[in-house]
C-alpha cells in the first residue's frame, strides 16, 4: 500500500482551514487543470459526514469517475474521505488540522493500494506516488492562498 504524509502551515483559524478542506467548491477550484467536475452528490459547499460526492476528470491521459464519502467527521480537528467506487483497489485520504500560534498545522495522510498486482505496485512506486503527491500538494497550496486572503469568504459565507 503506498502512504503520503504532507503537512502545510496556514495562517489562519483551524474553523476556516477544516470547512476549506471539505468545500467541494474550493476542490474543483483547485483541480481547474485537470476538468475536474462533480457529477452526483454534494454538488456545492460544504460535505458533512456521511455525505458521498462523485467527481469526473481526466487524469493520466484518460478520463477517470471517483466516487468518495466522508467516512469520519469531528469539526474543526479531522475528517476522513474514502473511495466509495473508482480506480483504486482502496483509498484513504485523512485531514489533520492543528492549531498552532498564529495560524494551523493542516495535515494529511494519503493511503492507496491499486488494483493492478504487483504492476500496479511498480506503477505506484515508479509514477503515481509522485502524481499523487502533485496534486495533494496542489490542492494544499490552493486551501493556503484561499485561507490567508479575502478570498475564503466567498467559499464559506455564502
Amino acid at each position: 500500500m503506498s502512504f503520503i504524509h504532507l503537512t502545510i502551515f496556514i495562517e489562519a483559524p483551524p474553523e476556516r482551514v477544516f470547512d476549506l478542506a471539505r468545500s467541494v467548491d474550493v476542490h474543483k477550484y483547485s483541480m481547474t487543470s485537470y476538468g475536474e467536475q462533480i457529477v452526483k452528490g454534494t454538488m456545492t459547499g460544504l460535505m458533512g459526514l456521511n455525505d458521498e460526492v462523485t467527481w469526473k476528470a481526466k487524469h493520466l491521459f484518460r478520463e477517470r469517475v471517483l466516487r468518495v464519502k466522508i467516512s469520519e467527521l469531528k469539526r474543526p480537528d479531522y475528517f476522513a474521505d474514502e473511495q466509495v467506487e473508482g480506480d483504486f483497489k482502496l483509498m484513504k485520504h485523512e485531514h489533520y488540522f492543528k492549531p498552532a500560534k498564529n495560524g494551523t498545522i493542516m495535515i494529511d495522510q494519503f493511503r492507496f493500494e491499486t488494483k493492478k498486482g504487483w504492476i500496479g505496485k511498480l506503477f505506484s512506486q515508479l509514477y503515481l506516488e509522485k502524481y499523487m503527491t502533485r496534486l495533494l500538494t496542489e490542492r494544499n497550496n490552493m486551501i493556503k492562498k484561499i485561507a490567508e486572503s479575502n478570498q475564503w469568504k466567498q467559499f464559506l459565507e455564502k
